[in-house]
C-alpha cells in the first residue's frame, strides 16, 4: 500500500502545475487554448523565469487576465503580444525578439563555443609542436656523436686525396 502511494506521489510530481485559476478560464474552448499558448510565451515580471500560465504570483494572474480579455475584445495573438511588449517591453517576452539590441544574447553562446573550440585546436597544436622537439643530447651520446663525425671527416680528407 506504501509503494504505491509512493509510486502515485512520485508520477504526480512530473506533472506541471498551472497556475490558472477557475474564474479565468473562457468558456470558449478554442479562445481559452489561445490564451493558455499565448501565457506559455509571456514571462511573469516577479518571477522572472516563469510564464505566467505557470505563476501564482498577483501581476502574473492580472497579466492572464488581461489577455484574455484582448482575446474576447477580439485582438488576434500577435496584437495581444504586442500589446503586451508596448506596455511592458520586450522583456515580457520568455524568448526576446531576434534584434540588433539582441543579438548578443542569442549568439554569443554559440561565438564563446567557437572560441572556446579554437582555444583548445591552438592549445593542442602547441603542445604537439612542444613535443616535437628532440630532447638534448646526453654526454655520452654526444661525444659518440663527436667521435663519429670525426671519423667520417678524416675518411672524407683520405678519400680527396686518393681522388688527386
Amino acid at each position: 500500500m506504501i509503494r504505491m502511494l509512493a509510486l502515485a506521489l512520485a508520477l504526480l510530481a512530473g506533472v506541471p502545475a498551472l497556475a490558472v485559476q477557475p474564474d479565468e478560464v473562457l468558456g470558449d474552448p478554442a479562445l481559452e487554448a489561445r490564451a493558455r499558448e499565448l501565457s506559455a510565451v509571456v514571462r511573469c515580471l516577479v518571477c522572472q523565469n516563469q510564464s505566467i500560465d505557470d505563476s501564482n504570483a498577483d501581476l502574473a494572474r492580472d497579466l492572464r487576465k488581461l489577455v484574455r480579455e484582448r482575446l474576447q475584445a477580439g485582438d488576434g495573438d500577435q496584437q495581444v503580444l504586442d500589446f503586451l511588449v508596448a506596455r511592458y517591453g520586450p522583456f515580457v517576452l520568455l524568448e526576446p525578439p531576434r534584434t540588433r539590441s539582441t543579438w548578443l544574447l542569442w549568439y554569443g553562446p554559440f561565438a564563446l563555443l567557437g572560441l572556446g573550440a579554437a582555444g583548445v585546436a591552438v592549445a593542442a597544436m602547441v603542445r604537439a609542436r612542444r613535443s616535437s622537439v628532440p630532447e638534448p643530447l646526453s654526454p655520452e651520446e654526444r661525444s659518440r656523436l663527436d667521435a663519429l663525425l670525426s671519423d667520417d671527416a678524416a675518411s672524407a680528407d683520405t678519400a680527396g686525396e686518393a681522388e688527386r
